[in-house]
């Protein structure tokens, strides 16, 4: 059935105006303008929602889709030149745009509260933890502060943050990621809020950490009796953890439905896309990972038919000429598409021209080889004793990487991954241990000479933005390496330049822009230009793509793939997606508090994980089947990374894992081969090892 725009203001997402049972939030035909100077925006056209009580809708879409922007309207905090337009909003009834401040003051965070993707930045950064979670409790219940202070400790503790007492004098960089994840989530719910809205509340999480503050957001759904609105671009996040779905592309809602319904049919054309975008640990690897071509539109740009048809691969006249009507199923799915799908099948995707692979063969030498790398940082000051604490970032990590070969470091924010690449590419010199570069040890190298070898390791960051210079054109940029290392004349670094774009697949023109005029996957781009352009042996890349949409997410990681693949790279790529190095990696390292607890090839790690740990990292995974038989994750990892300062004794995990015995308190377990290539540091691995025969060598 397909209704026309007057049917669809009281239809579609809204269901009947007429049920018995009310929306406990409406919103209807919301549209949204920015203005700043002669430019007009608009994130928000005409979007219609509802949410029953207790019930979890979730919001997905690419960047720019206006999840975001819809969540701060209910909030009444729209930034600087946004005004609401048009449409209505209201919770149990009562209208909420156009009320007054002082009367949005009372709802704010009393009846609707949100919390925000970025808990860093969230955070009053001058102020204790158990003063900011106080802080909504006497503005909207009053009482003393002792007794605000009192019901915060309360809160805190019911979020699970560890020896609540002691963490309220606490300053939020004092915090782990995930503990302030959790102060935001108990600052939301301090007033017991009947909606809550979760604006992208674990994008920056680890997969374990991840999964802890989804289902702690659930369990604290069900006991308090709230509704909420949980806000992501991972439409897995969404699949395990929303009743219903709402997809929003280009400021309008794309398909809605119950999540059952429309995970198993879909029909946007977008919605299929988005879902073929997530590398998946059961993926191919044969297969290139599915990318949506080109941009989402400019919002500040008028829009002719439907917004999505540039990129869509099924788009005909009538979609570039008029914008679909809304069409209602069954069970209240509903959808905007000219052309809709039959079903949940994924586009095609194209199968990687092996043929154009230039990986070296082996060699005697193994191209990269780390041997019992070490880093400790020394941290505050004298003990009573004299000596000072140190952070054991890195503790005895050895491995070697062969021509031509992807090594993947997985693990827990915090658990030393990081440290150890940028030991791997000079940046930091190791506490003790070697980095040896083609059998040469780097760690032992001059500064002359270490100057003249850093050109064949090269390290790709993980914040682009931050990692460019943003004086600089990308044309500087790019030839900047060029000019230091005195290659070439300027005429063919010059042509250089061209041929870096071209590799990464960017077009001449960005020369002339600043790295903050181009998006997210492009500034990644550039990025790995920057880093091949002196022909490196090894390239490290530290989460070369956490930060980015999923449809981003899967050009930039083909790229990484086509490039190593055609250029015999070694390549070390550390991430906390296991997708991720699932996709880019031969074998993978599982690293837990500075040490390498499994090893192996991707087959034999993500197929028979060894270590308890690694098991409970793949069960964090999410799923994008909402149908799936286990959505509880029991053995996924739970608690938190203990301090890198004072790490256990004997195992470094046995304090969270189920089957740890008095041993492992005792005997630190050495990491040893199991079957093949598959090693293991577990004095109880999960899969046994294999007695070699005589003739075993």
């Amino acid at each position: 059935m397909i209704l026309d725009s007057d049917a669809a203001q009281k239809a579609d997402t809204l269901g009947s105006p007429h049920r018995e049972d009310p929306d406990l939030l409406a919103i209807r035909d919301l549209s949204i303008e920015i203005r700043s100077g002669d430019r007009i925006v608009r994130p928000v056209s005409n979007v219609s929602l509802r949410l029953r009580r207790g019930e979890t809708l979730g919001v997905v879409g690419e960047s720019g889709s206006g999840k975001s922007m819809t969540g701060l309207a209910i909030m009444g905090m729209l930034p600087a030149g946004g005004i609401v337009t048009s449409g209505s909003i209201t919770m149990d009834g009562k209208e909420l745009i156009g009320m007054p401040e002082s009367d949005y003051r009372a709802v704010r965070g009393n009846d609707i509260a949100m919390v925000f993707q970025d808990s860093l930045s969230a955070l009053n950064p001058t102020r204790r933890i158990g003063d900011q979670v106080a802080e909504p409790i006497l503005l909207h219940l009053g009482g003393s502060k002792r007794a605000a202070r009192q019901r915060a400790e309360e809160v805190l503790a019911l979020v699970g943050l560890p020896r609540p007492s002691e963490k309220m004098n606490d300053y939020p960089h004092q915090l782990s990621g995930g503990m302030r994840q959790r102060v935001m989530i108990a600052m939301a719910l301090a007033c017991e809020p009947r909606v809550v809205i979760a604006d992208e509340p674990t994008t920056a999480l680890d997969a374990t950490i991840q999964a802890q503050i989804l289902d702690l957001l659930n369990d604290l759904k069900s006991q308090l009796g709230m509704a909420m609105i949980l806000v992501s671009h991972d439409i897995g996040v969404i699949a395990g953890h929303a009743d219903r779905v709402a997809v929003m592309y280009s400021g309008r809602v794309a398909e809605t439905g119950l999540t059952p319904t429309l995970f198993g049919d879909m029909r946007h054309r977008y919605t299929q896309s988005l879902l073929a975008s997530i590398p998946t640990i059961t993926h191919d690897k044969a297969d290139e990972l599915f990318s949506i071509p080109g941009s989402p539109p400019d919002l500040a740009m008028p829009q002719v038919g439907c917004p999505f048809a540039p990129r869509c691969a099924a788009a005909t006249d009538l979609c570039h000429e008029a914008a679909p009507g809304l069409t209602l199923e069954a069970a209240g799915h509903s959808y905007s598409c000219w052309h809709p799908a039959t079903g949940p099948s994924a586009p095609m995707r194209s199968r990687i021209a092996t043929a154009t692979a230039t990986i070296a063969g082996p060699e005697a030498t193994p191209r990269l080889s780390v041997r019992n790398l070490v880093r400790e940082y020394p941290v505050g000051g004298s003990t009573l004793f004299g000596g000072r604490k140190t952070v054991k970032a890195v503790s005895g990590v050895s491995f070697d990487v062969a021509a031509g070969e992807t090594f993947g470091l997985v693990g827990e924010s915090g658990c030393g991954k990081s440290s150890l690449g940028r030991m791997i590419v000079a940046l930091d010199r190791p506490s003790s241990g070697e980095v040896l570069l083609a059998g040469d040890s780097v760690t032992r190298m001059g500064s002359r000479e270490l100057g003249r070898r850093r050109a064949e390791l090269q390290m790709m960051f993980q914040d682009p933005l931050a990692s460019l210079n943003p004086r600089m054109r990308i044309e500087t940029i790019l030839r900047e390496p060029l000019d230091i290392q005195n290659i070439d004349t300027r005429g063919q670094r010059a042509i250089r330049v061209r041929h870096l774009l071209d590799q990464v697949g960017l077009p001449a023109g960005v020369m002339e822009r600043y790295p903050h005029e181009l998006s997210g996957g492009q500034r990644q781009r550039v990025g790995l230009a920057r880093a091949l352009a002196l022909n490196p042996l090894v390239l490290v890349a530290d989460e070369p793509v956490s930060a980015l949409d999923v449809s981003v997410r899967s050009q930039v990681l083909n790229l990484m793939r086509r490039t190593q693949h055609e250029l015999g790279l070694s390549s070390v790529v550390i991430s906390h997606d296991l997708a991720v190095v699932r996709y880019l990696a031969d074998r993978v390292g599982v690293m837990y508090l500075g040490k390498l607890v499994e090893v192996g090839t991707c087959d034999e790690v993500y197929s028979t994980p060894a270590h308890p740990y690694t098991a409970g990292l793949l069960a964090a995974v999410a799923d994008t089947d909402p149908l799936a038989a286990d959505r509880e994750n029991g053995t996924a990892v739970r608690g938190d990374l203990p301090s890198a300062i004072t790490p256990p004794s004997g195992c470094r995990f046995r304090t969270r894992c189920s089957q740890a015995s008095e041993l492992c308190a005792v005997v630190e377990p050495p990491l040893e081969s199991i079957s093949g290539t598959h090693q293991v540091a577990c004095h109880f691995p999960l899969v046994p090892k294999q007695i070699a025969s005589p003739t075993t060598t």
